[in-house]
């Protein structure tokens, strides 16, 4: 019998239910190459984030797998993936965010994806992470919004976030994921932020625009059990 390994996903759970908050650093492949992640790491190290995530909506870079690998050597804490398409998986990982994109309705992102990916996540021994993800409206389109075909959730309304991810919860995911995308203008606001935090109990990620010790610690305070900066550290 196949077992799944579970250790990032407890991490995730004792930020929830220990009232703990952390943070993760999003790395794009794209615009991290082998030969500068050395020097990158040991920047992050001293920022002592919890997790670090790799990935993206568009990976266009051949050198995916080397800088992953490249990555993984200098990782002091877990390196889960963000993957934006089957074709992003990787062994270099101890565990993937396994994405359904709930606040749109394109089929492929809700199971296509995952049916083609199964035997490979499985083949690698990764950890899945079932991860409801939703995305808000962050003040302009995105990659992600573009290359999925679908439109964020408005920033006006908390109530559908909240039902969404309450729905998530009873089809038994792992975790909720805000996100207003890689460099959006504006990041999730806080009222769809607490809203979804009244409605579920399951570790609540949020990312997208957050640039700021401020913001990431009004995104804590409005309910993020982890929150994600990515943009702001690709800057030298």
């Amino acid at each position: 019998m196949y077992i799944w390994h579970v250790f990032v996903r407890q991490q995730f759970e004792a930020l929830c239910t220990d009232s703990r908050k952390g943070w993760a650093v999003l790395i794009d492949p794209d615009h991290l190459k082998s030969d500068d992640v050395e020097r990158f790491m040991g920047r992050i190290a001293l920022l002592d984030p919890n997790f670090i995530f790799i990935g993206g909506s568009l990976i266009t870079s051949a050198g995916f797998e080397e800088t992953a690998a490249a990555v993984k050597r200098h990782c002091s804490c877990p390196l889960v993936l963000f993957p934006g398409s089957p074709t992003q998986l990787t062994p270099h990982v101890d565990a993937l965010l396994l994405l359904s994109l709930l606040s749109g309705r394109n089929p492929e992102l809700l199971i296509g994806h995952h049916v083609v990916a199964a035997p490979r996540i499985r083949e690698l021994g990764l950890e899945p992470i079932a991860t409801g993800y939703l995305l808000i409206d962050g003040g302009k389109p995105t990659t992600a919004s573009y290359i999925s075909g679908t439109s964020p959730i408005p920033r006006d309304k908390p109530e559908i976030a909240a039902a969404t991810a309450m729905a998530a919860e009873q089809l038994g995911f792992h975790c909720i994921y805000l996100d207003s995308g890689s460099g959006a203008d504006l990041p999730v606001p806080s009222a769809t932020i607490e809203a979804v935090r009244s409605a579920v109990q399951l570790p609540l990620i949020v990312g997208g625009g957050i640039r700021t010790l401020e913001q990431r610690e009004a995104a804590h305070t409005a309910g993020a059990d982890l929150v994600v900066m990515g943009t702001v550290f690709e800057k030298p």
